[in-house]
């Protein structure tokens, strides 16, 4: 069986297009809700997580829609193979979880900085000083602002 899950943070959100998404992946369940994934009682994710049996997939649009961290992502993954869903008892399965993991703790920070807050964490104060950061914050507020192109480069963070 493939179990979806679908989430989204606020009321203003939509799942319409995860869930269209899900079933067109084949889930013939899906467990949606609209709730902070920073939320550690997610009550959605634990039915669909308890409706997990050998041999059956979990499927999401974004993984970070399924963990914020890659701790969390690692407990939630636990989870899932303990109920036989999943494979992670080879190097190769938990490597490439950790990566998905890292990284989808890497896209939160850079959503977060975009919006203009401050991870908790001191990777972000190293993240926020990065090339990379700054140019995502100057494309943000080039857009917000509605400055020029010419502009761009001479925004202060």
């Amino acid at each position: 069986m493939i179990v979806g899950y679908a989430r989204v943070s606020t009321d203003g959100q939509t799942l319409d297009a995860q869930q269209a998404v899900l079933r067109e992946a084949g889930a013939t369940r899906v467990f949606s809700e609209k709730v902070s994934g920073a939320k550690t009682d997610r009550q959605q994710l634990a039915k669909a997580l308890a409706a997990l049996g050998p041999g059956d997939t979990l499927v999401v649009c974004k993984l970070d829609g399924l963990a914020r961290s890659t701790r969390d992502l690692l407990n939630t993954l636990a989870a899932v193979g303990e109920a036989g869903a999943a494979d992670t008892t080879t190097p190769h399965g938990r490597l490439m979880l950790t990566v998905l993991g890292g990284l989808a703790e890497f896209e939160r920070h850079l959503i977060l900085i975009g919006l203009g807050r401050s991870p908790s964490t001191t990777i972000q104060s190293r993240t926020a000083t990065s090339t990379a950061s700054k140019s995502a914050c100057r494309s943000n507020r080039y857009r917000r602002d509605r400055l020029s192109i010419s502009e761009i480069p001479a925004l202060a963070l």
